[in-house]
């Protein structure tokens, strides 16, 4: 029990870490928890068990806006592979969201594929077993998994293009249109240059 206590708290963590980085999730989020039982393939190798699910993580902010309007859609096996249980499995949803340099508005496949080994108690707690997922009362809370592997591979950053060229900072024109016509600022600390190169093709 101490050990899953530890499991939980490295869980919050990296949620809390979230909440203080560019990422924000609101403290109150719909969970439906979704407990897998694993009893008939836990002794059994060569078995595997299916699972599929949704989430509805509608309420999580990422970038100050909830991107997240349809249902994340999640399917994956898990499998006795010589007596080690492992956890496949992908979540994919369609983002409803903004490009960060233009504006335009988006509507973008996101597919997250997760694995994961499944343990009945943990060894070393404290060396990197992020990656396991502990067994209680022959069940794994695959939901957890999966929504937490889908917010750590959130995108930084979303574009229409990877060449989009945005607006204009002076007047707001969507440059991927074409140019607006304002005229470019000219460094200040060019300004002398041009005026010495402008006075010699005067002289000429």
């Amino acid at each position: 029990m101490a050990q899953k206590k530890d499991f939980l708290k490295k869980l919050q963590k990296i949620f809390d870490n979230f909440n203080s980085s560019h990422y924000n999730t609101t403290r109150t989020i719909a969970r439906c928890i979704m407990l897998l039982s694993v009893r008939e393939i836990i002794n059994t190798p060569g078995k595997k068990i299916s699972f599929q699910f949704s989430m509805d993580l509608s309420c999580v902010e990422f970038g100050g806006y909830c991107p997240v309007a349809e249902p994340v859609v999640v399917t994956g096996t898990v499998r006795n592979m010589a007596g080690v249980l492992v956890m496949q499995g992908t979540a994919e949803t369609m983002l409803h969201t903004f490009c960060d340099r233009c504006g335009k508005p988006l509507v973008r496949k996101k597919i997250v594929p997760f694995e994961h080994l499944l343990a009945q108690e943990l060894e070393n707690a404290d060396k990197g077993d992020d990656e396991i997922l502990l067994i209680e009362n022959g069940e794994v809370d695959a939901e957890d998994a999966a929504r937490t592997a889908f917010i750590l591979e959130m995108d930084t950053k979303m574009l229409c293009s990877e060449d989009c060229k945005g607006l204009c900072p002076i007047c707001g024109a969507d440059l991927n249109l074409g140019p607006c016509g304002c005229k470019k600022e000219t460094d200040p600390r060019l300004a002398v240059l041009a005026k010495l190169l402008q006075r010699d093709e005067d002289k000429d």
